[in-house]
């Protein structure tokens, strides 16, 4: 039922993530929606008593928030211009409401919690493309939150991958 969704998308700011958003834009996002932007960071967050943070995620960062630089630097991130616009033209022409959470930690434990505590309905995220060999060695983020995610995911791939 469109209005009632909380769709996530795995953002890093890279151009697999970035395309996964505009995928979801396109393709999933219905009339009022929610679209929540799941980022996860691999450094620690040290600054007061923020550091809960590191165990539940930031709390939810509305549009207005994660599209000023100024506020952003208390997270420690700078997102995208594109991913902004991206957001920006889904919440006029869709009506949908765009939200941030930040994670802190593993990117295949955080997204799989994600899913779990915001609650989402679906997770949309891209894949980098490892090779064969760096997959072994790392790990395939996408694979594992695939078979262990409680919702739906979809894996972007962008064409050099």
């Amino acid at each position: 039922m469109a209005g009632d969704r909380r769709i996530g998308v795995a953002v890093d700011f890279s151009p697999c993530s970035v395309k996964a958003l505009q995928w979801s834009v396109d393709n999933i996002l219905k009339q009022g929606d929610h679209l929540i932007l799941i980022v996860v960071r691999p450094e620690t967050y040290e600054h007061g008593e923020n550091q809960l943070w590191e165990a539940t995620g930031s709390p939810l960062v509305p549009l207005a928030e994660f599209s000023d630089p100024t506020l952003m630097k208390k997270y420690e991130l700078k997102p995208e211009p594109e991913v902004i616009d991206i957001v920006s033209t889904a919440a006029r022409q869709k009506s949908v409401v765009p939200l941030m959470k930040i994670y802190w930690g593993d990117a295949r434990e955080k997204l799989c919690e994600a899913i779990d505590h915001i609650p989402l309905d679906h997770l949309t995220m891209g894949n980098r493309g490892l090779g064969p060999l760096q997959r072994v060695i790392m790990g395939s983020v996408s694979n594992y939150v695939v078979n262990n995610a409680s919702c739906p995911v979809t894996v972007v791939k962008t064409p050099d991958h």
